[in-house]
């Protein structure tokens, strides 16, 4: 077989890539030095940094990001957490292991569009969650339209429907560690606490990185769940970034703003992935 071959055989992908992955990558970052309406693309001009000078300055640009920060900080640890946990009780099962691990993982297999429909029927004020409050005699809850309580409801769906793709990593983490090596520290005598915390939990370590820095990317990302519960409200409580950029992109036409907004937020992201993956390695080491 020739060396150039495996070359030809991703040309597709590259392909695929360019056009669809690379150019409007490339084609934001242009539009984001511009002031272009796409209703009036002949009146075009270039701003320079007039559009990132826009957004930093932008209450509204401040207030959508403390909200996603808020998203990411409420959920990260929670989806963690309970993902480990229900990995670890997954890896104890010894009967109808696949399904347990089927139905842990069906969330994640909807798409988050259908969750956010079921939700919404189940957060609605003759639905279900109101339901089960009017049986014990409690009262009723504006679940959506409390701006107290409509961001912590889309959260609160946002872990359900995560937690069981991340168990699974972790799952799939857990089953890579030799069972010589935890038959081993049983028979010195090591709880199972000692044995989760000094030889599970460090072996884990990579996986962890992994699952923090991929949560983390769909965590700033969130916007399906906010469009089809809230479109933002109730008084733009639930206005994350990426819907706000959806905002001035579709509905007051400033695309190259939305294209500055988008760019602050992946240098945003990429700051706090790097800083991620900093503190967890050195956690790593030092275990």
């Amino acid at each position: 077989m020739r060396a150039g071959r495996p070359s030809v055989g991703l040309l597709p992908w590259g392909i695929c890539f360019a056009v669809f992955g690379l150019f409007p990558l490339l084609y934001a970052l242009l539009l984001s030095f511009q002031d272009m309406n796409p209703l009036r693309p002949d009146a075009s001009h270039f701003v320079g940094l007039a559009n990132y000078a826009h957004a930093l300055g932008s209450p509204s640009f401040w207030h959508a990001l403390r909200t996603t920060v808020v998203f990411v900080v409420g959920t990260l640890p929670v989806t963690l957490v309970l993902a480990y946990g229900v990995a670890a009780l997954l890896g104890r099962i010894r009967r109808a292991q696949s399904f347990f691990r089927a139905a842990i993982f069906f969330p994640a297999t909807l798409s988050m569009v259908v969750v956010s429909l079921v939700f919404k029927s189940l957060y609605a004020e003759d639905g279900l969650m109101n339901g089960w409050l009017a049986a014990s005699d409690l009262a009723r809850v504006h679940w959506l339209q409390d701006p107290r309580l409509a961001l912590p409801s889309i959260m609160a769906m946002d872990i359900w429907a995560s937690v069981g793709y991340y168990a699974i990593l972790l799952l799939a983490g857990r089953k890579t560690l030799p069972v010589e090596q935890l038959e081993a520290a049983r028979l010195e005598g090591l709880t199972a606490w000692q044995v989760e915390r000094r030889i599970v939990l460090p072996h884990l370590q990579p996986v962890i990185l992994f699952v923090v820095l991929l949560n983390t990317i769909r965590s700033f990302q969130v916007f399906i769940e906010v469009f089809v519960l809230t479109r933002g409200g109730p008084l733009e409580s639930t206005l994350t970034l990426v819907y706000h950029l959806y905002e001035r992109a579709f509905y007051h036409f400033e695309m190259g703003y939305a294209c500055a907004i988008a760019y602050l937020l992946l240098a945003l992201v990429g700051v706090v992935l790097l800083i991620q993956r900093r503190v967890l390695r050195s956690a790593e080491v030092a275990a």
